[in-house]
């Protein structure tokens, strides 16, 4: 292998693919925990498949409505407590992974590496956050979850910005990054 070349697209996109890395790393960990695995639905015990939440009512669709504490998702058995709780995280936190992934690399190409990368890691670390404090209480999880849903919206507006910048006429995009530079004096 050659070593590094400046000025190359692999330099351009270095810290895209390092925080990328870091991601599939991440996600590793979390499906390499040594905990018990769920089994299919067909195998499990009738009462222990009345018991399992539906995934619609998982996920936020169910939750939107829902406005006291967060739920706990487990069954009554202790034993049922061990399989869905860290079932139930490792599916959530995959579930976001190639929205992040396709996030990441547009805002990272079409608007600024360094942004991209920076939201990329706020993302990563909230998302282990997110994880760690899934599996101690049900009340850990919600501010790690709001912090890496901002990041990836984050991500996602400045992917946005990046392609109209990059679709508009070169005046139109020139009058764009003023006004932007305006509002936003310090970058």
């Amino acid at each position: 292998m050659a070593g590094p070349v400046s000025g190359t697209m692999k330099d351009e996109v270095a810290l895209l693919a390092t925080v990328t890395l870091l991601g599939v790393l991440l996600q590793g960990h979390f499906c390499a925990q040594g905990l018990p695995r769920v089994t299919a639905a067909h195998h499990r015990p009738a009462r222990l498949r009345t018991c399992l939440p539906s995934p619609v009512r998982q996920q936020g669709w169910g939750a939107a409505g829902w406005t006291g504490s967060p739920r706990v998702r487990l069954g009554p058995v202790p034993a049922q407590q061990r399989i869905i709780r860290p079932a139930a995280r490792r599916v959530n936190c995959s579930e976001y992974f190639p929205l992040f992934l396709a996030a990441l690399w547009v805002a990272g190409i079409y608007f600024h590496e360094g942004a991209a990368a920076a939201c990329g890691l706020v993302y990563l670390f909230a998302r282990l956050r997110y994880f760690q404090g899934y599996a101690r209480a049900a009340q850990l999880r919600l501010a790690p979850l709001y912090k890496s849903a901002g990041a990836l919206w984050l991500l996602v507006a400045l992917a946005a910005l990046g392609l109209l910048l990059h679709f508009l006429p070169a005046p139109l995009s020139a009058a764009l990054l003023r006004r932007l530079r305006m509002l936003l004096p310090w970058a």
